[in-house]
C-alpha cells in the first residue's frame, strides 16, 4: 500500500502533463484543418512530367 504514495502523485503529473500538451495542440491550430488530409492524399504533384 506504501507505493500508492508515489503512483498517485506519477499518475496525476502524467494525466497532467497530457492535459497541458492536449491544449497546447488545439491552441497551435493542430484540428483546424479536418478536411484538408484526405484531400491531399489525392494530389499527384510529385509524379514526374511526361516528356514525349
Amino acid at each position: 500500500m506504501s507505493v500508492l504514495i508515489y503512483l498517485i502523485p506519477v499518475a496525476l503529473f502524467l494525466g497532467g502533463l497530457g492535459l497541458v500538451a492536449f491544449l497546447w495542440s488545439l491552441k497551435s491550430g493542430q484540428y483546424d484543418d479536418l478536411e484538408g488530409a484526405k484531400w491531399r492524399i489525392l494530389n499527384d504533384d510529385d509524379l514526374p512530367e511526361d516528356r514525349n
